[in-house]
């Protein structure tokens, strides 16, 4: 009966490997270089970095811009956003490994690497 409840849980584990999901994808505003993000790190717009609202710091996630194709990898560290159907913000550094920042957002797939 136990196996049972545990697999009916409606909360998702998100930091598993292989976890994925699709929406929107923003990145950070300049006036953000510098600051400190919420693991405690100074904000790079230079470095391939991420804020997702729930998976852990630290987490490697796969992001793939679906209209184009292209796919930059991030590291986790900062929280958000906190604007509905975004479901990543990406250093400017990294939106434009799969974007123009003129876009401003994209739809994308995010995908935990191993």
């Amino acid at each position: 009966m136990l196996a049972l409840l545990v697999g009916c849980s409606s909360t998702p584990n998100s930091s598993a490997s292989g976890h994925s999901d699709t929406g929107q994808a923003s990145y950070y505003g300049n006036e953000f270089h510098g600051r400190k993000t919420a693991n405690g790190e100074r904000f790079d717009q230079g470095k391939l970095t991420a804020a997702h609202r729930s998976l852990p710091f630290g987490t490697r996630v796969k992001v793939t811009n679906t209209q184009n194709g292209k796919t930059v990898v991030v590291r986790v560290n900062d929280r958000g956003p906190f604007v509905k159907g975004r479901i990543i913000d990406l250093s400017s550094s990294a939106f434009r490994s799969i974007a123009s920042l003129n876009a401003g957002v994209v739809p994308v797939r995010i995908q935990v690497m191993d």
